[in-house]
Order: C-alpha cells, then structure tokens, then sequence
C-alpha cells in the first residue's frame, strides 16, 4: 500500500520537527559552533525534499542551493542569495533572502518549463561539522502559469 504524497508529509513533518527540537534542546547549553568550512552538503526534508548545496562568501552572506525531483513529475533547482545574522543569547542564527526558482514541470505528458521567483527564511543551527535547518520558502512561478506556493522542510548539512 503506497500513502499518497500529503499523507506522508502530514505524517512525518511533525515527527521530523519534535527530533530537531528535541536535538536542539539537548544542546543548548553549549553555544552554537561555527562550522570548519564555506562549504555544507546535505539533504532537506519537506516540500520539496531535496539535496542542498551553501556557499559562505562572506561572513554574512550565503548562496543557496536546492535541488528538488520526482522522477515522474518534476525536476527544479532553487538558488538564493541570504544574509545570516545570528539571534543574541541564543545559539540560533536566522537567514532570509530573495532568490529564483527554475526547472522541468511534466504536465499532461508534456515537459513545461517553470520559472520564478523566490524567498527563503529560516533558523539553523551548527554542531562541530553539522549544520541543522528548519525553513520556508514562498514561490511565486511565473512560467507556464502565474501560482503562488508556500514550501519548506528541515535538513542536515555537513561542511567538508
């Protein structure tokens, strides 16, 4: 028995938010630790659920990258430029930024390009080599059809 998509996403969000809080918690008294690297590979959870690429070019500014499939249904990638600041007393950071959207969309048996506009807000988190995300990102797709959509999960990167 295969449960549809929403099903499963309203059934392991919740789940996969209460293990991000709990693994915050558990750390917490010990202050968020800088990450050794500019470069964090990892993997995102949610809507889209995904493999993610950042980029520090600075001390505060981040390029972002996603890439999202369904083998059966679509193909897109995701790039923001964020600024990161982090919350005071508190091992948190948070980041925001504008960024676009562009890919493969297969509708009735035909393969449409989609193209957009983007946000992404978020909160992280580091631990030694680990970075740990929970974020939204508003789209707002332009081609084929103007449809605005509201997306987001947590992931993992680790910083090589």
């Amino acid at each position: 028995m295969r449960l549809p998509y929403e099903t499963m996403r309203n059934l392991l969000l919740p789940g996969l938010l209460a293990l991000v809080l709990a693994l915050s918690l558990a750390v917490a008294p010990a202050h968020a630790q800088q990450r050794r690297s500019d470069t964090g590979l990892g993997g995102q959870i949610g809507d889209p659920t995904g493999i993610t690429l950042r980029l520090y070019d600075r001390a505060s500014f981040v390029y972002d990258f996603l890439a999202a499939w369904d083998l059966d249904d679509f193909f897109f990638l995701n790039v923001h430029g964020l600024r990161e600041r982090s919350l005071e007393n508190s091992p948190l950071n948070y980041y925001y930024g504008p960024g676009v959207i562009f890919g493969i969309e297969r509708r009735r048996r035909q393969n449409e390009l989609v193209v957009g506009i983007s946000g992404n807000f978020g909160i992280n988190y580091f631990v030694e080599r680990f970075e740990v995300f929970l974020q939204l990102t508003p789209r707002f797709t332009l081609t084929p059809r103007t449809v605005g959509d509201i997306g987001g999960g947590i992931g993992l990167r680790y910083y090589l």
